[in-house]
């Protein structure tokens, strides 16, 4: 049976006093197809940086996702099931459920799960263990440690008989590999020619010799 999340959200009354806004279990969960044991829980959404605390809408009420909005992030919690548990792990109806199709890795070779997205993951474990695998290497975590992906290629594997739950804030990060905008290009090679004829004048000056006083 999937573990319901509770969730306290804040905020302010009429007169800005802060309040606790909602206090019970988020609705908002993504349970993986053919794995209702495979879970999503949505606690918190951003679209921007900085983020908003206007007013007391329910910024979550969305669909759930792999990844956040550009600039934005997300508050969640992943209850993963053991690896061996019944159901098995279709891949493309999984990251197609997530709306991310494009973040799964095409050749599996490592692990079905193995996906990249351009992002920072704070995660943390809070219940029972997981392996995090990247290209090369792994290592195991367990309930209290805390992991920071760093859009790197990778996958969650579960190697026991228990759920593990772990929390995850995702933060939406640049492409790795991105180059500056051609403005940003524009004005790097305008600094760099400004100091070109800086010292340029600089040569031509110190280079001038000085002309003696003439005898009177």
């Amino acid at each position: 049976m999937i573990k319901t999340i509770r969730r306290v959200v804040t905020g302010h009354d009429p007169r800005g006093r802060s309040v606790i806004v909602s206090d019970g279990p988020s609705p908002h969960v993504l349970t993986i197809p053919g794995r209702t044991d495979f879970v999503l829980t949505n606690l918190w959404v951003t679209d921007r940086a900085p983020a908003s605390n206007a007013g007391n809408a329910d910024a979550a009420a969305r669909p759930v996702v792999l990844e956040p909005p550009k600039n934005g992030a997300i508050f969640r919690v992943v209850e993963f099931p053991p690896d061996q548990a019944p159901g098995g792990f279709d891949r493309k109806a999984a990251f197609s459920a997530m709306g991310a199709d494009h973040a799964m890795d095409p050749s599996a070779s490592r692990h079905p799960g193995m996906h990249k997205t351009d992002t920072v993951d704070f995660a943390l474990v809070l219940s029972g263990e997981i392996w995090a695998l990247m290209d090369e290497g792994e290592t195991l975590l367990r309930a209290g440690d805390t992991l920071v992906q760093r859009g790197t290629n990778h996958a969650w594997s579960n190697r026991s008989t228990q759920p593990c739950l772990v929390a995850f804030i995702l933060v939406s990060a640049r492409p790795l590999g991105s180059k500056p905008g051609a403005k940003s290009v524009k004005r790097a090679a305008a600094r760099a020619g400004r100091g070109s004829s800086s010292a340029r004048r600089s040569r031509r000056t110190t280079a001038r010799p000085r002309r003696r006083p003439r005898p009177r």
